[in-house]
Protein backbone atom coordinates (compact mmCIF):
# COMPACT_ATOMS: atom_id res chain seq x y z
CA UNK A 1 0.00 0.00 0.00
CA UNK A 2 1.20 3.63 -1.07
CA UNK A 3 2.16 5.59 1.88
CA UNK A 4 -0.20 8.57 2.56
CA UNK A 5 1.48 12.49 2.85
CA UNK A 6 0.56 12.34 6.41
CA UNK A 7 2.62 9.53 7.17
CA UNK A 8 5.89 10.57 5.73
CA UNK A 9 8.52 11.55 8.03
CA UNK A 10 10.44 14.05 8.14
CA UNK A 11 13.00 13.83 5.29
CA UNK A 12 16.76 13.85 6.66
CA UNK A 13 17.94 15.41 3.19
CA UNK A 14 17.01 18.94 3.16
CA UNK A 15 16.94 18.96 -0.50
CA UNK A 16 13.85 16.55 -0.43
CA UNK A 17 12.42 18.74 2.13
CA UNK A 18 12.84 21.62 -0.66
CA UNK A 19 11.31 19.23 -2.95
CA UNK A 20 8.24 18.35 -1.30
CA UNK A 21 7.34 21.88 -0.35
CA UNK A 22 7.67 23.35 -3.45
CA UNK A 23 5.45 20.37 -4.85
CA UNK A 24 3.13 20.42 -2.20
CA UNK A 25 2.94 24.71 -0.61
CA UNK A 26 4.22 26.02 -3.50
CA UNK A 27 7.35 27.70 -2.61
CA UNK A 28 9.09 29.71 -5.19
CA UNK A 29 5.27 30.11 -6.89
CA UNK A 30 3.10 31.56 -3.89
CA UNK A 31 4.36 35.16 -2.69
CA UNK A 32 3.32 34.90 1.15
CA UNK A 33 5.42 31.68 1.63
CA UNK A 34 8.65 32.54 3.18
CA UNK A 35 11.93 30.61 2.46
CA UNK A 36 15.57 30.91 4.26
CA UNK A 37 18.53 28.53 3.92
CA UNK A 38 21.31 29.53 6.46
CA UNK A 39 24.35 27.26 7.19
CA UNK A 40 25.20 26.61 10.92
CA UNK A 41 28.39 24.81 11.85
CA UNK A 42 28.81 23.42 8.41
CA UNK A 43 25.17 22.42 8.32
CA UNK A 44 22.55 23.82 6.44
CA UNK A 45 19.11 24.54 8.30
CA UNK A 46 16.20 25.64 5.98
CA UNK A 47 13.37 28.07 7.76
CA UNK A 48 9.92 28.45 6.10
CA UNK A 49 7.20 30.77 7.36
CA UNK A 50 3.90 32.46 6.21
CA UNK A 51 4.60 36.04 5.63
CA UNK A 52 1.03 37.16 6.80
CA UNK A 53 0.78 35.19 9.84
CA UNK A 54 4.10 36.07 11.38
CA UNK A 55 5.70 39.30 12.42
CA UNK A 56 8.64 40.35 10.11
CA UNK A 57 11.08 41.72 13.08
CA UNK A 58 10.53 38.14 14.83
CA UNK A 59 11.86 36.34 11.70
CA UNK A 60 14.79 39.19 11.77
CA UNK A 61 15.68 38.71 15.40
CA UNK A 62 15.54 34.48 15.14
CA UNK A 63 17.40 34.70 12.10
CA UNK A 64 19.88 36.95 13.75
CA UNK A 65 20.27 34.67 16.96
CA UNK A 66 20.62 31.71 14.61
CA UNK A 67 23.64 33.00 13.00
CA UNK A 68 25.36 33.95 15.82
CA UNK A 69 25.55 29.95 16.92
CA UNK A 70 28.58 30.28 14.26
CA UNK A 71 30.70 32.57 16.45
CA UNK A 72 29.38 31.53 19.72
CA UNK A 73 30.16 27.16 19.07
CA UNK A 74 32.11 24.52 17.62
CA UNK A 75 30.59 20.85 18.40
CA UNK A 76 28.48 20.45 15.39
CA UNK A 77 27.25 17.12 16.94
CA UNK A 78 25.03 18.73 19.08
CA UNK A 79 23.72 21.43 17.07
CA UNK A 80 19.88 20.40 17.62
CA UNK A 81 20.22 21.08 21.44
CA UNK A 82 22.18 24.38 20.77
CA UNK A 83 19.43 25.61 17.73
CA UNK A 84 16.84 24.43 20.22
CA UNK A 85 18.74 26.20 22.87
CA UNK A 86 18.50 29.48 21.05
CA UNK A 87 14.81 29.48 19.92
CA UNK A 88 13.87 31.69 22.24
CA UNK A 89 10.20 31.52 21.90
CA UNK A 90 7.47 30.84 24.21
CA UNK A 91 6.65 27.61 22.68
CA UNK A 92 8.72 25.14 20.38
CA UNK A 93 7.79 21.60 19.69
CA UNK A 94 9.18 19.11 17.69
CA UNK A 95 7.72 17.39 14.50
CA UNK A 96 8.33 13.97 13.21
CA UNK A 97 6.26 14.24 9.91
CA UNK A 98 5.92 16.78 7.18
CA UNK A 99 1.84 17.03 7.16
CA UNK A 100 1.90 18.11 10.24
CA UNK A 101 4.91 20.28 9.41
CA UNK A 102 3.12 21.68 7.01
CA UNK A 103 0.06 22.51 8.79
CA UNK A 104 1.73 24.12 11.62
CA UNK A 105 3.56 26.58 9.37
CA UNK A 106 0.21 27.18 7.03
CA UNK A 107 -1.51 28.16 10.54
CA UNK A 108 1.27 30.64 10.98
CA UNK A 109 4.38 29.41 12.66
CA UNK A 110 8.02 29.01 11.59
CA UNK A 111 9.31 25.29 10.70
CA UNK A 112 12.56 25.12 10.99
CA UNK A 113 14.54 21.74 9.22
CA UNK A 114 17.99 20.61 9.87
CA UNK A 115 19.93 18.51 7.49
CA UNK A 116 20.89 15.13 8.92
CA UNK A 117 17.43 15.09 11.17
CA UNK A 118 14.47 13.46 10.96
CA UNK A 119 12.65 15.80 13.06
CA UNK A 120 11.40 19.74 12.50
CA UNK A 121 11.36 22.42 15.06
CA UNK A 122 7.80 24.22 15.56
CA UNK A 123 8.15 27.46 16.36
CA UNK A 124 5.14 29.19 17.91
CA UNK A 125 5.46 33.58 16.50
CA UNK A 126 2.11 33.25 14.69
CA UNK A 127 0.65 36.87 14.64
CA UNK A 128 -2.97 36.78 13.53
CA UNK A 129 -3.89 39.95 11.46
CA UNK A 130 -7.09 41.51 13.32
CA UNK A 131 -9.69 43.68 15.22
CA UNK A 132 -9.04 45.06 18.77
CA UNK A 133 -12.10 43.68 21.14
CA UNK A 134 -14.58 46.20 20.88
CA UNK A 135 -18.40 46.00 22.60
CA UNK A 136 -20.72 43.70 20.25
CA UNK A 137 -23.34 45.52 18.09
CA UNK A 138 -25.73 43.09 19.32
CA UNK A 139 -25.17 42.24 23.20
CA UNK A 140 -24.94 46.16 24.21
CA UNK A 141 -25.47 46.73 27.67
CA UNK A 142 -25.71 50.26 29.89
CA UNK A 143 -23.21 48.68 32.65
CA UNK A 144 -20.68 46.17 31.91
CA UNK A 145 -17.71 45.19 30.47
CA UNK A 146 -16.91 46.65 26.76
CA UNK A 147 -14.58 44.15 25.66
CA UNK A 148 -15.95 41.22 22.83
CA UNK A 149 -14.39 38.52 20.88
CA UNK A 150 -12.88 38.75 17.46
CA UNK A 151 -12.14 36.84 14.91
CA UNK A 152 -8.62 36.00 16.30
CA UNK A 153 -8.71 32.63 18.25
CA UNK A 154 -5.92 33.05 20.51
CA UNK A 155 -7.44 36.75 21.57
CA UNK A 156 -11.12 34.89 22.14
CA UNK A 157 -9.47 32.06 24.65
CA UNK A 158 -7.67 34.49 26.69
CA UNK A 159 -10.57 36.28 27.28
CA UNK A 160 -12.20 33.36 28.50
CA UNK A 161 -9.13 32.67 30.43
CA UNK A 162 -8.80 36.49 32.14
CA UNK A 163 -12.47 35.63 33.80
CA UNK A 164 -12.01 32.32 34.78
CA UNK A 165 -8.39 31.54 36.40
CA UNK A 166 -9.46 28.06 36.91
CA UNK A 167 -6.46 25.34 36.77
CA UNK A 168 -9.13 23.22 35.92
CA UNK A 169 -10.19 25.18 32.40
CA UNK A 170 -9.39 23.14 29.61
CA UNK A 171 -9.23 24.46 25.99
CA UNK A 172 -8.69 21.68 23.29
CA UNK A 173 -7.61 22.42 19.92
CA UNK A 174 -8.72 20.27 17.04
CA UNK A 175 -8.23 20.81 12.97
CA UNK A 176 -11.07 20.64 10.97
CA UNK A 177 -11.46 20.28 7.01
CA UNK A 178 -9.17 18.42 4.58
CA UNK A 179 -8.26 21.67 2.95
CA UNK A 180 -8.84 25.03 5.34
CA UNK A 181 -7.21 23.00 8.67
CA UNK A 182 -9.51 25.62 10.51
CA UNK A 183 -8.36 25.65 14.10
CA UNK A 184 -11.47 24.91 16.28
CA UNK A 185 -11.01 24.82 20.06
CA UNK A 186 -12.86 23.06 22.56
CA UNK A 187 -13.62 24.70 26.62
CA UNK A 188 -15.01 23.40 29.65
CA UNK A 189 -14.20 23.11 33.34
CA UNK A 190 -12.60 19.70 34.05
CA UNK A 191 -14.84 19.16 37.08
CA UNK A 192 -17.51 21.21 36.01
CA UNK A 193 -18.87 19.81 32.83
CA UNK A 194 -20.66 16.54 32.00
CA UNK A 195 -17.63 13.84 30.35
CA UNK A 196 -20.07 12.12 28.00
CA UNK A 197 -21.31 15.41 27.05
CA UNK A 198 -17.55 16.75 25.97
CA UNK A 199 -16.97 13.74 24.38
CA UNK A 200 -20.10 13.59 22.16
CA UNK A 201 -19.40 17.21 20.65
CA UNK A 202 -15.16 16.22 20.56
CA UNK A 203 -16.48 12.85 18.48
CA UNK A 204 -18.51 15.27 16.26
CA UNK A 205 -16.64 17.79 15.62
CA UNK A 206 -14.02 15.03 15.01
CA UNK A 207 -16.13 13.18 12.51
CA UNK A 208 -16.48 16.60 10.55
CA UNK A 209 -14.93 15.45 6.77
CA UNK A 210 -15.37 18.41 4.71
CA UNK A 211 -12.91 20.67 2.46
CA UNK A 212 -13.18 23.50 4.60
CA UNK A 213 -15.57 25.40 6.70
CA UNK A 214 -15.52 29.06 5.35
CA UNK A 215 -18.30 29.96 7.71
CA UNK A 216 -16.79 29.05 10.13
CA UNK A 217 -18.76 28.58 13.51
CA UNK A 218 -22.15 27.81 11.33
CA UNK A 219 -20.79 25.27 9.81
CA UNK A 220 -19.60 23.59 13.03
CA UNK A 221 -23.17 23.74 14.41
CA UNK A 222 -24.85 22.28 10.85
CA UNK A 223 -22.50 19.48 11.46
CA UNK A 224 -22.91 18.31 15.06
CA UNK A 225 -26.14 19.48 15.21
CA UNK A 226 -28.68 16.03 13.52
CA UNK A 227 -32.22 18.28 12.69
CA UNK A 228 -30.68 20.78 10.16
CA UNK A 229 -34.06 21.52 8.59
CA UNK A 230 -35.52 22.61 12.08
CA UNK A 231 -35.78 26.90 12.28
CA UNK A 232 -35.28 27.35 16.11
CA UNK A 233 -31.80 27.37 17.00
CA UNK A 234 -29.95 24.52 19.02
CA UNK A 235 -27.43 26.60 19.55
CA UNK A 236 -26.82 29.53 20.96
CA UNK A 237 -23.85 31.79 19.80
CA UNK A 238 -22.26 34.85 21.91
CA UNK A 239 -20.03 37.73 21.85
CA UNK A 240 -19.39 38.42 24.92
CA UNK A 241 -16.49 37.01 27.14
CA UNK A 242 -18.72 36.90 30.22
CA UNK A 243 -21.93 35.89 29.21
CA UNK A 244 -19.61 32.83 28.21
CA UNK A 245 -17.65 32.50 31.10
CA UNK A 246 -21.13 32.53 33.42
CA UNK A 247 -22.21 29.35 31.20
CA UNK A 248 -18.61 28.03 31.63
CA UNK A 249 -19.52 27.90 35.25
CA UNK A 250 -22.69 26.37 34.98
CA UNK A 251 -21.57 23.54 32.88
CA UNK A 252 -21.99 24.03 29.80
CA UNK A 253 -19.66 23.85 27.04
CA UNK A 254 -17.53 26.31 24.48
CA UNK A 255 -17.02 25.80 20.76
CA UNK A 256 -14.52 28.66 19.45
CA UNK A 257 -13.90 29.01 15.85
CA UNK A 258 -10.89 30.43 14.33
CA UNK A 259 -12.24 33.66 12.27
CA UNK A 260 -15.27 33.92 13.98
CA UNK A 261 -16.59 36.69 16.81
CA UNK A 262 -18.80 34.58 18.09
CA UNK A 263 -18.99 31.45 20.37
CA UNK A 264 -20.99 28.62 20.61
CA UNK A 265 -22.74 27.62 23.74
CA UNK A 266 -23.98 23.85 24.50
CA UNK A 267 -26.41 22.63 25.32
CA UNK A 268 -29.17 25.66 25.12
CA UNK A 269 -32.84 25.70 25.98
CA UNK A 270 -35.60 27.65 24.60
CA UNK A 271 -35.15 29.83 27.62
CA UNK A 272 -31.34 30.79 27.00
CA UNK A 273 -32.35 32.66 23.86
CA UNK A 274 -34.28 34.69 25.96
CA UNK A 275 -31.65 35.79 28.55
CA UNK A 276 -29.75 38.94 27.98
CA UNK A 277 -26.56 40.04 29.92
CA UNK A 278 -28.39 43.47 30.94
CA UNK A 279 -30.35 41.89 33.02
CA UNK A 280 -27.29 41.00 35.57
CA UNK A 281 -25.87 44.04 35.02
CA UNK A 282 -28.84 45.55 37.62
CA UNK A 283 -30.28 45.19 40.54
CA UNK A 284 -32.18 41.45 40.59
CA UNK A 285 -35.80 43.55 41.22
CA UNK A 286 -34.67 45.72 38.10
CA UNK A 287 -33.25 43.01 36.33
CA UNK A 288 -36.97 40.79 36.84
CA UNK A 289 -38.62 43.81 36.01
CA UNK A 290 -36.26 43.97 32.41
CA UNK A 291 -36.78 40.12 31.93
CA UNK A 292 -40.63 40.16 32.12
CA UNK A 293 -41.17 42.97 29.42
CA UNK A 294 -38.94 41.05 26.97
CA UNK A 295 -40.45 37.78 27.67
CA UNK A 296 -43.82 39.98 26.95
CA UNK A 297 -42.23 41.30 23.78
CA UNK A 298 -41.10 38.00 22.67
CA UNK A 299 -44.43 36.08 22.89
CA UNK A 300 -46.15 39.50 21.45
CA UNK A 301 -43.85 39.45 18.43
CA UNK A 302 -45.05 35.45 17.65
CA UNK A 303 -48.77 35.78 18.83
CA UNK A 304 -49.76 39.52 18.53
CA UNK A 305 -50.66 39.67 15.34
CA UNK A 306 -52.55 36.23 14.93
CA UNK A 307 -54.58 37.13 18.12
CA UNK A 308 -55.77 40.47 16.39
CA UNK A 309 -56.56 39.00 13.43
CA UNK A 310 -58.36 36.62 15.13
CA UNK A 311 -60.81 38.89 17.06
CA UNK A 312 -61.04 40.66 13.49
CA UNK A 313 -62.72 37.91 11.68
CA UNK A 314 -64.43 36.56 15.07
CA UNK A 315 -65.59 39.84 16.92
CA UNK A 316 -67.99 37.24 18.50
CA UNK A 317 -65.16 36.18 21.05
CA UNK A 318 -64.17 39.66 22.67
CA UNK A 319 -65.65 40.94 25.64
CA UNK A 320 -68.23 43.95 25.50
CA UNK A 321 -65.28 46.06 26.99
CA UNK A 322 -62.60 45.23 24.16
CA UNK A 323 -65.47 45.68 21.24
CA UNK A 324 -62.93 48.72 20.42
CA UNK A 325 -60.38 46.04 18.69
CA UNK A 326 -60.61 45.96 15.22
CA UNK A 327 -60.32 48.20 12.06
CA UNK A 328 -61.87 51.52 11.80
CA UNK A 329 -60.60 51.51 8.11
CA UNK A 330 -60.46 47.98 6.23
CA UNK A 331 -58.72 49.27 3.38
CA UNK A 332 -59.10 47.44 -0.56
CA UNK A 333 -57.24 44.51 1.20
CA UNK A 334 -58.09 42.01 2.74
CA UNK A 335 -56.76 41.92 6.31
CA UNK A 336 -54.67 38.74 6.39
CA UNK A 337 -53.36 39.87 2.86
CA UNK A 338 -52.25 43.39 4.44
CA UNK A 339 -50.47 41.79 7.45
CA UNK A 340 -48.38 39.70 5.11
CA UNK A 341 -47.47 42.33 3.03
CA UNK A 342 -46.39 44.56 6.05
CA UNK A 343 -44.51 41.91 7.81
CA UNK A 344 -42.87 41.35 4.57
CA UNK A 345 -42.23 44.57 4.10
CA UNK A 346 -40.62 45.38 7.31
CA UNK A 347 -38.31 42.41 6.37
CA UNK A 348 -37.19 44.39 2.96
CA UNK A 349 -36.11 47.51 5.45
CA UNK A 350 -34.61 45.22 7.79
CA UNK A 351 -32.01 43.71 4.73
CA UNK A 352 -31.99 47.08 3.45
CA UNK A 353 -30.53 48.40 6.45
CA UNK A 354 -28.04 45.60 6.88
CA UNK A 355 -26.44 46.72 3.57
CA UNK A 356 -26.92 50.04 4.05
CA UNK A 357 -24.25 52.67 4.75
CA UNK A 358 -24.38 53.74 8.32
CA UNK A 359 -24.66 56.96 7.37
CA UNK A 360 -27.63 56.33 5.14
CA UNK A 361 -29.65 53.96 7.04
CA UNK A 362 -30.90 57.03 9.04
CA UNK A 363 -32.68 58.55 6.32
CA UNK A 364 -33.92 55.08 4.49
CA UNK A 365 -35.21 54.61 8.00
CA UNK A 366 -37.04 57.92 7.88
CA UNK A 367 -38.45 57.48 4.12
CA UNK A 368 -40.01 53.85 4.59
CA UNK A 369 -42.22 55.25 8.64
CA UNK A 370 -43.26 58.65 6.87
CA UNK A 371 -43.74 58.45 3.43
CA UNK A 372 -44.23 54.72 2.25
CA UNK A 373 -46.42 54.11 5.57
CA UNK A 374 -48.43 57.17 5.37
CA UNK A 375 -49.06 56.54 1.58
CA UNK A 376 -49.96 53.45 2.01
CA UNK A 377 -52.52 53.95 4.63
CA UNK A 378 -53.82 57.11 2.37
CA UNK A 379 -54.36 55.47 -0.81
CA UNK A 380 -56.15 52.75 0.99
CA UNK A 381 -53.66 49.57 1.02
CA UNK A 382 -53.18 49.51 4.55
CA UNK A 383 -55.52 50.15 7.50
CA UNK A 384 -53.69 52.09 10.36
CA UNK A 385 -54.65 49.62 13.07
CA UNK A 386 -52.69 46.81 10.61
CA UNK A 387 -49.41 49.15 11.05
CA UNK A 388 -49.67 49.64 14.62
CA UNK A 389 -49.70 46.09 15.39
CA UNK A 390 -47.84 44.95 12.33
CA UNK A 391 -45.05 47.58 14.31
CA UNK A 392 -45.35 46.33 18.00
CA UNK A 393 -44.52 42.85 16.65
CA UNK A 394 -41.35 44.23 15.04
CA UNK A 395 -40.43 45.79 18.00
CA UNK A 396 -41.06 42.58 19.83
CA UNK A 397 -38.67 40.82 17.26
CA UNK A 398 -36.37 43.08 17.76
CA UNK A 399 -36.33 42.89 21.76
CA UNK A 400 -35.33 39.11 21.37
CA UNK A 401 -31.51 38.92 22.36
CA UNK A 402 -31.10 36.48 20.18
CA UNK A 403 -31.39 37.39 16.40
CA UNK A 404 -31.93 33.70 15.38
CA UNK A 405 -34.72 33.08 17.50
CA UNK A 406 -36.49 36.11 16.15
CA UNK A 407 -35.89 34.60 12.80
CA UNK A 408 -37.95 32.04 13.78
CA UNK A 409 -40.21 33.45 15.63
CA UNK A 410 -41.26 35.44 12.81
CA UNK A 411 -41.61 32.17 10.54
CA UNK A 412 -44.31 30.96 13.36
CA UNK A 413 -45.66 34.48 13.49
CA UNK A 414 -46.44 34.10 9.42
CA UNK A 415 -47.99 30.32 9.76
CA UNK A 416 -50.57 31.62 12.38
CA UNK A 417 -51.27 34.67 10.65
CA UNK A 418 -52.15 32.80 7.11
CA UNK A 419 -53.80 29.88 9.27
CA UNK A 420 -55.85 31.79 11.28
CA UNK A 421 -56.80 33.88 8.29
CA UNK A 422 -57.96 30.76 6.88
CA UNK A 423 -59.70 28.64 9.39
CA UNK A 424 -59.94 31.15 12.46
CA UNK A 425 -60.62 30.17 15.51
CA UNK A 426 -59.93 26.29 14.85
CA UNK A 427 -56.79 27.23 13.00
CA UNK A 428 -54.92 29.55 15.60
CA UNK A 429 -55.82 27.03 17.98
CA UNK A 430 -54.18 24.07 15.84
CA UNK A 431 -51.04 26.11 15.67
CA UNK A 432 -50.83 26.97 18.70
CA UNK A 433 -50.62 23.26 19.38
CA UNK A 434 -48.40 22.39 16.62
CA UNK A 435 -45.91 25.28 17.77
CA UNK A 436 -46.24 23.82 21.71
CA UNK A 437 -45.77 19.89 20.93
CA UNK A 438 -43.04 20.78 18.27
CA UNK A 439 -41.09 22.95 20.80
CA UNK A 440 -41.59 19.96 23.55
CA UNK A 441 -39.80 17.29 21.14
CA UNK A 442 -37.31 19.48 20.25
CA UNK A 443 -33.79 18.60 21.80
CA UNK A 444 -30.30 20.11 21.24
CA UNK A 445 -28.46 17.35 21.91
CA UNK A 446 -30.38 15.60 24.14
CA UNK A 447 -31.56 18.44 26.01
CA UNK A 448 -35.21 19.03 26.50
CA UNK A 449 -35.65 22.69 24.57
CA UNK A 450 -38.54 23.66 26.90
CA UNK A 451 -36.70 22.37 29.77
CA UNK A 452 -37.32 23.71 32.94
CA UNK A 453 -40.83 24.60 31.63
CA UNK A 454 -41.54 21.52 29.73
CA UNK A 455 -39.93 18.48 31.85
CA UNK A 456 -40.95 20.93 34.63
CA UNK A 457 -37.96 21.93 37.37
CA UNK A 458 -39.58 24.22 40.00
CA UNK A 459 -36.07 25.85 41.26
CA UNK A 460 -34.94 25.97 37.60
CA UNK A 461 -38.44 28.01 36.42
CA UNK A 462 -38.13 30.41 39.23
CA UNK A 463 -34.60 30.93 38.42
CA UNK A 464 -35.91 31.25 34.61
CA UNK A 465 -38.47 33.84 35.74
CA UNK A 466 -36.97 35.95 38.43
CA UNK A 467 -33.55 37.39 38.67
CA UNK A 468 -32.57 35.79 41.29
CA UNK A 469 -29.61 37.32 43.57
CA UNK A 470 -26.20 35.59 43.04
CA UNK A 471 -25.49 34.71 46.08
CA UNK A 472 -28.86 32.48 46.76
CA UNK A 473 -27.41 30.89 42.76
CA UNK A 474 -26.30 27.99 44.99
CA UNK A 475 -26.48 25.16 42.41
CA UNK A 476 -25.71 24.83 38.75
CA UNK A 477 -28.66 24.12 36.83
CA UNK A 478 -29.63 20.20 36.25
CA UNK A 479 -30.15 19.95 32.60
CA UNK A 480 -26.12 19.82 31.83
CA UNK A 481 -25.77 17.64 34.35
CA UNK A 482 -22.55 18.95 36.17
CA UNK A 483 -19.77 17.05 38.31
CA UNK A 484 -20.03 19.20 40.67
CA UNK A 485 -23.43 20.67 41.32
CA UNK A 486 -22.48 23.47 44.28
CA UNK A 487 -20.94 26.78 42.81
CA UNK A 488 -20.00 27.73 46.38
CA UNK A 489 -19.46 25.91 49.30
CA UNK A 490 -22.15 24.40 50.79
CA UNK A 491 -23.03 26.39 54.22
CA UNK A 492 -22.24 29.33 53.03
Amino acid sequence: MPQTDQKIPVFPKLKDTEQYMKKRVGIGVSFDLGFREIVLLKRPIQIYYLTGLCDSLVIQELLKELIQVNDRESNARKLPEIIENRLLHQQVERSNTMDEAVDQMLSGLIVLFMDGEKFAFVIDVRNYPGRTPEEPDIERVVRGSRDGYTENIIENTALTRRRIRDPRLRNEMLKVGERSKTDVCLSYIADVADHGLVHLIKERIQAIEVDGISMADKSIDEFIIHRKWYPFPLVRYTERPDVAANHLLEGHVLIIVDTSPSVIILPTTFFHHLQHAEEYRQTPAVGTFVRWIRFLAVFASMYLLPLWLLFVTEPELLPKEFAFIGPNEEGNISIPIQIIMAVIGIEFLRMAAIHTPTPLSTSMGLIAAVLIGQIAIDVGMFSPEVILYVSVSAIGSYVTPSYELSVSNKIVNIIFVILTGIFGLIGFIAVFLAHILFLVQLKSLRTPYLWPFIPFNARAMLHTLFRIPIPYTNSRPSIVHPKNDYRQPEGK
